[in-house]
């Protein structure tokens, strides 16, 4: 099974619809609250090159990138290829 790493906060519409997107596919993933930890959020600055927004999703220690980012590799089959399933 893949390890799913999001890093969120509480009042993120776009946590919420990666996270419903995640859900839909039966996927678990770990949620790292930004927003009730300084040192999580820098961690978070480091792994995603700099990004500053949320969610950052990283699956299997890969940068997937942001909700928009997630879609958009579920829909080219890139998602698949990231969990380790075919396409």
């Amino acid at each position: 099974m893949a390890t799913i790493e999001m890093y969120t906060t509480a009042i993120c519409p776009y946590c919420v619809a990666a996270k419903n997107v995640l859900k839909s596919k039966g996927l678990e993933y770990s949620e790292i609250r930004i927003d009730t930890d300084a040192a999580r959020r820098d961690e978070m600055l480091t792994r995603s090159g700099g990004r500053r927004t949320v969610p950052q999703i990283f699956i299997n220690g890969h940068h997937v990138g942001g909700h928009d980012d997630l879609v958009a590799a579920d829909r080219s089959g890139r998602l698949a290829e990231l969990l380790g399933s075919p396409a």
